[in-house]
């Protein structure tokens, strides 16, 4: 599919590509492979059957007109999904999907997927701290004067400055890692989330199919969302410190101010001595664009019974752009810190 012009702007190819349905499918289809090597390991479904679901979705090309007639229909792809692996499969059809619901393989295949984008996201916090720490290391001998309430205070320090940049992402890097063991787990809950259909095996089952996909084991939650939420706040934290950073730049290299300079800023169409802060700029509009998907992804946390069709799909509407949004911020504050410069002197 084509990238708009907007997201050649404030999109990341990177993380996109984590939410296609290409993605998605290898996701879901990873699951299931995983799901019935478990129950066949628990002796829930012949070993023949996982041999054939496995060599199945190894070869597996899906219709994916079919599966958008499923989608529109159920609301979901994997009932459709479901029946055209069954046909692949063949005399073991009944064993695919065996005990699970379509909840399962989208809940858990979003965490296969997120695996993922924490691991860039880290990636990339280290990448803006690493790039504020040479800043400072040049520039932070300098003085500046420091603005209270948009007016001039008191001299500070380019280094003191910079810290306020820096501090608040190591902070969301340190919390983003330790959200990893309560959010990265299996979901596996059966119809109504009681994994009745694994009877004494759901244990066991449960245990061999977190292992197999590299992914923490829990209790079916099926409507309980809170861990997104909070990684949705996460996500909301780092792209708020960043449009803070942004908003700094952008004003200290106003020419009325002039504490900074940034090299390669954007063209206007009528004025050619202009040199906009861009990227700056973005760093802002990413961060109340989070901002505001983040009390909406909230809205996602309250389910009606034991499954909710209206929160689940909100939550997938909102969270991938809130993953993208904030790689794309983390992607842009590197390049903008590598255009700043802070100028030397006394401070106005």
């Amino acid at each position: 599919m084509t990238r708009s012009l907007l997201q050649h702007l404030v999109g990341d190819a990177e993380f996109e590509a984590l939410f296609t349905d290409t993605a998605e499918l290898a996701a879901i289809l990873k699951f299931e492979a995983a799901l019935a090597r478990a129950e066949a390991d628990a002796g829930l479904i012949p070993e023949a059957a996982a041999t054939a679901i496995e060599a199945a979705i190894a070869a597996f090309e899906p219709n994916l007109a079919d599966l958008a007639q499923g989608m529109i229909k159920d609301g979901v792809v994997v009932p459709a999904l479901v029946r055209q692996l069954r046909a692949a499969v063949g005399e073991h059809g009944k064993s695919v999907h065996f005990g699970a619901t379509s909840q399962d393989a989208i809940d858990t295949g979003l965490m296969l997927r997120l695996a993922t984008a924490i691991g860039l996201l880290e990636q990339r916090l280290v990448a803006v701290e690493t790039a504020l720490a040479a800043l400072a290391d040049r520039d932070g001998a300098l003085t500046m004067m420091a603005h209270t309430r948009m007016q001039q205070a008191l001299p500070i320090s380019v280094a003191g400055k910079i810290a306020t940049w820096s501090a608040p992402l190591e902070r969301s890097r340190r919390t983003l890692s330790a959200l990893r063991r309560r959010l990265l787990v299996i979901q596996l809950g059966g119809p109504v989330g009681s994994r009745a259909e694994l009877g004494d095996k759901a244990e066991l089952v449960a245990r061999l199919l977190a292992g197999r996909l590299d992914l923490g084991l829990a209790e079916p939650w099926h409507t309980q969302r809170d861990p997104i939420a909070e990684f949705a706040g996460v996500l909301s934290r780092i792209t708020g410190s960043l449009g803070k950073l942004g908003a700094d730049v952008a004003l200290l290299a106003q020419n009325e101010v002039s504490i900074v300079k940034v090299e390669g800023g954007g063209g206007s169409s009528a004025m050619a001595h202009k040199s906009n802060p861009v990227n700056a700029e973005l760093l802002v509009a990413l961060a109340r664009f989070n901002a505001g998907l983040l009390g909406t992804l909230h809205q996602a946390l309250v389910h009606e019974y034991e499954r909710s069709g209206a929160a689940w799909t909100l939550e997938r509407l909102v969270l991938p752009q809130m993953v993208v949004a904030t790689g794309a911020s983390l992607r842009l504050a590197t390049t903008l810190i590598g255009q700043v410069g802070f100028q030397s002197g006394r401070p106005q």
